[in-house]
């Protein structure tokens, strides 16, 4: 009950999934963004219609304007009717005689022939011009007859003389008044009055005033509102939705990451590894270099483990030998100077062998792990190799020692400059130790295509074909009672393998029971433009 509880208050504390996270992220992205773009579209739109309604407005009062302003005299509801319905009215060239109301018949008034005859005459042109301009008459007719348009006409006292509706409404302003939205009678619109002056007099001749109703307008704006929060309802549901599964696709690699360290986390011992993607993308890179980090800390463990089990090994032999003289002594050999002597030499013998192997110990753990300090180290091939020959000409003046160089230039090789030397030492060390009559030893140094190519020959006593591929192991020794005696611990050559092979180059035997060995050393060799760089 206490591990169930423990665990409900675990994931009680723990947060929201990361793909939780991500669709609410996503979500609130693309909220914020349809938000933005609907406030955008809803205000544009609206500030459009409002426009061209405005525009129509101002246009239909510049008509208004043109036509009535040909009178002359004060406006009446006969000269208004007349001006805003008679199609010759609004030319441009007509004369005052022509336009003038009071100059055309009326019922009160009798006619002479003479008049008639004229009168007669200018209708027959009038008629004849009515046709060029009846799309014009039909336009501004058209547009008094709007439903949501009520234009009115005024007196120069603001006395209303004309309405297009049929309702009336009392003059706003005298003065020239833009449009302007305002409520009346629970109808929401334009108002807009204009002075109208006298073509010729340039008097005023009365005033001109219209209200267009909006009520339609703020129809359309209100559905367009209402769509647009229903489609960001809707895109947000679905973009919640959406961005789940897609969040839950993507992190699938992660949470296979993650159920493999918690399987990792609980057994310590356990193989398993990170599935392999094939996405081609940071996810497959991320789990690449996991199981890369978890092998190499499985080949450490190894390693710790294999280093306990070689030391104790090892050492169980040397400290067996000291405890025994050490007993001998205690015995009775404390009072036997020769065999005092003897216990005493044989231990510092094993002894200085312990610190020996020790030390050969060390050094191979530390080869084992010179890819994490050492990664990027480098070295002069030519320089290196060219010292060591000189250091073993000094050392071992009995023997002869070749050199074959043959490159042309230096060439830089990815290892470090003591790793180097401390490989070559150790395999130059086993060509004098197990060489016999002939005491020679060859160096050649050539270049291939990517690898610098290293020979060591001696020609001692040789290995046999069936152990050539065992020298390499830790502790291995052909001959181990020879090797004992010389001071060998089976180590050096592992030593040396584990060094190349840390800096991604190779090293393989070549021998013949008899004739001697060799040694051939591939390094990687560094490119120029690396070195440059």
């Amino acid at each position: 009950m206490k591990k169930i509880a423990k665990k409900m208050k675990k994931l009680a504390i723990k947060g929201p999934s990361l793909t939780v996270k991500w669709a609410l992220a996503s979500s609130f992205f693309i909220f914020v963004v349809f938000t933005i773009f609907a406030v955008f579209t809803y205000k544009t739109t609206s500030n459009l219609m409002i426009g061209r309604e405005r525009n129509n407005l101002a246009k239909t009062m510049d008509q208004l304007v043109d036509r009535l302003s040909v009178s002359e005299s004060e406006l009446t509801y006969l000269s208004a009717i007349h001006q805003l319905t008679e199609v010759n009215t609004y030319m441009p060239n007509n004369s005052a005689s022509q336009n003038n109301p009071e100059n055309q018949t009326s019922p009160d008034n009798q006619t002479d022939p003479e008049n008639q005859n004229s009168q007669d005459s200018q209708s027959s042109q009038s008629s004849s011009n009515a046709d060029s301009n009846l799309p014009e008459y039909n336009s501004f007719v058209s547009d008094l007859s709007q439903p949501e348009l009520s234009v009115y006409v005024y007196n120069r006292s603001g006395k209303l003389i004309f309405n297009s509706q049929g309702e009336a409404l009392e003059l706003a302003a005298t003065q020239k008044k833009e449009p302007t939205i305002v409520t009346r009678q629970d109808k929401t619109g334009f108002i807009t009055v204009v002075p109208i002056y006298s073509q010729k007099a340039k008097n005023l001749v009365g005033y001109g005033q219209a209200f267009y109703d909006l009520s339609p307008f703020f129809e359309i704006q209100e559905r367009l509102l209402t769509t647009l929060i229903i489609l960001e309802v809707i895109s947000l549901l679905l973009s919640s939705v959406l961005g789940f599964f897609l969040s839950s696709y993507f992190l699938k690699p992660v949470k296979v990451l993650r159920d493999t360290m918690d399987t990792i986390r609980r057994d310590p011992q356990s193989m398993v590894k990170a599935p392999v993607l094939n996405t081609h993308d940071e996810l497959a890179d991320l789990s690449e270099i996991f199981n890369e980090m978890m092998e190499r800390m499985r080949r450490y463990i190894e390693q710790q483990e294999q280093f306990v089990q070689d030391v104790s090994h090892e050492l169980r032999t040397p400290v067996a030998i000291i405890e025994g003289h050490l007993k001998l002594l205690d015995r009775w050999g404390k009072d036997d100077p020769e065999v005092l002597e003897e216990s005493l030499s044989a231990s510092l013998q094993e002894i200085s062998r312990m610190k020996m192997l020790v030390q050969e110990m060390l050094d191979l753990s530390r080869a084992e792990q010179v890819d994490i300090q050492y990664y990027d180290k480098t070295s002069e091939a030519k320089e290196v190799v060219h010292q060591i020959y000189h250091n073993f000409e000094l050392l071992y003046p009995d023997f002869k020692f070749t050199l074959d160089d043959e490159l042309d230039q230096e060439e830089t090789v990815a290892i470090y400059r003591n790793h180097f030397e401390q490989m070559m030492i150790i395999i130059l060390d086993n060509a004098v130790k197990y060489s016999t009559k002939r005491k020679e030893v060859h160096i050649s140094m050539d270049k291939g295509t990517r690898y610098l190519e290293l020979a060591i020959q001696d020609f001692g006593e040789g290995i046999p074909k069936d152990e050539v591929e065992k020298i390499f192991n830790r502790f291995y020794r052909v001959d181990k009672a020879r090797s004992r005696n010389q001071g060998g611990n089976g180590l050096g050559l592992a030593i040396a393998k584990q060094l190349i092979d840390n800096y991604k180059g190779k090293i393989h035997a070549e021998s013949v029971l008899g004739y001697g060995t060799v040694f051939r050393i591939f390094l990687p060799i560094v490119p120029k433009k690396e070195i440059d760089s």
